[in-house]
C-alpha cells in the first residue's frame, strides 16, 4: 500500500466503531519507519478534532485500518453541544 492510499483512510477501534481518517503520517527520517499517525475525529458536519496514535496501535490495515485500541469519546452537556464550540474528550483504553 503506498502512503497516498493509507491517506484518508476510515480508522476503526478494536470493537469496529468507526473513529475518524487518517491525516497525516509522521514518520523517522533515518530509519523510513512511521512513528505517529493522526487521525481526524468527526464530531459532526461543522467540528472536528484530532488524535495522534502510534503505529504500533494498528492492529491490522487493509480495506480498513483497525485499532487494537477502543476509543471513546465522551461529549460535554448536552448546553454546549448547542454552542457554535463543542469539545470532546478522547480517551484511549488498553485491553
Amino acid at each position: 500500500m503506498k502512503i497516498k492510499e493509507f491517506i484518508g483512510s476510515t480508522v476503526l477501534d478494536k470493537n469496529a466503531n468507526v473513529v475518524g481518517k487518517i491525516d497525516n503520517v509522521d514518520f523517522n527520517t533515518e530509519t523510513g519507519k512511521i512513528e505517529k499517525i493522526t487521525l481526524t475525529l468527526q464530531i459532526n458536519i461543522f467540528s472536528r478534532d484530532e488524535l495522534e496514535i502510534s503505529f504500533d496501535d494498528i492492529a491490522t490495515i487493509g480495506a480498513y485500518v483497525i485499532l487494537n485500541k477502543e476509543i471513546t469519546q465522551e461529549e460535554e452537556a448536552e448546553e454546549e453541544a448547542e454552542s457554535d464550540a463543542e469539545t470532546v474528550e478522547v480517551k484511549i483504553e488498553d485491553e
